[in-house]
């Protein structure tokens, strides 16, 4: 679903991103880790066809980003670290723009079946989301995945900031995502919700994908080893 064939992007003479190599399947979640400039946010960024690589090819369900960005979008949701909604609108009008701007349209109840499906509670579905808490606005960004059958999920630091309590929930439902069939590729600093919620993990540094790991075959400890030995 998630495909980087030598993927590169250069600045002048710094290299973000060097020849990387990377496939995810349907109904796999795959966590990036590594450092501030590793190369998490530009392998998201081209995947989202905010930056063009300089060599290489990103594309989502076989189809070229590069090529045809406005296609690849079709397959897409994106939750950055701060998920932009509107805050004089409710969740469910948030909901609802956003999926129209997508093609959908829906029904209130079908909307807000969507809220619920993501974990927000019946009660904010109708409060301005101004007063929503981190953990709610990614709930609705979950929302807004769902209801755009997004076939591929890009999340960048997605639970940085919330409770353990709130990662839990959210970790929970890229879970349940990821066995409906939703190819999930997440870059973050938090080594043990990786080790939690991901079939698989990589380690990159300065631009390379170092280590690519089964989360299974290692320990939470023996994760955190590895990655200080890397970075």
């Amino acid at each position: 679903m998630l495909q980087a064939k030598n993927l590169t992007k250069t600045y002048g003479e710094q290299t973000a991103l060097n020849s990387l190599n990377l496939t995810i399947n349907e109904g796999e979640i795959f966590a990036l880790l590594g450092q501030n400039g590793a190369g998490k946010t530009t392998t998201i960024n081209c995947f989202l066809g905010f930056i063009q690589p300089s060599g290489g090819s990103a594309s989502i369900n076989g189809v070229s980003v590069a090529e045809n960005a406005l296609e690849t979008k079709k397959y897409l949701a994106y939750i950055p670290e701060t998920v932009m909604l509107y805050p004089n609108l409710s969740g469910i009008e948030n909901l609802e723009f956003f999926s129209s701007l997508a093609g959908f349209s829906y029904g209130k109840d079908e909307l807000s079946s969507f809220l619920s499906k993501a974990g927000l509670q019946n009660t904010a579905h109708n409060q301005r989301v101004g007063g929503y808490s981190k953990g709610m606005r990614q709930k609705v960004g979950i929302a807004i995945a769902i209801a755009k059958k997004a076939k591929a999920l890009l999340l960048d630091e997605p639970t940085s900031g919330l409770d353990p309590k709130a990662s839990n929930e959210f970790s929970e439902i890229l879970r349940e995502l990821a066995q409906n069939g939703t190819a999930v590729l997440m870059a973050t600093h938090d080594i043990f919700r990786a080790k939690e919620v991901a079939n698989r993990i990589g380690i990159m540094k300065e631009g390379n994908l170092v280590s690519v790991i089964d989360a299974k075959d290692i320990s939470a400890n023996e994760l955190e080893k590895l990655y200080l030995q890397t970075v």
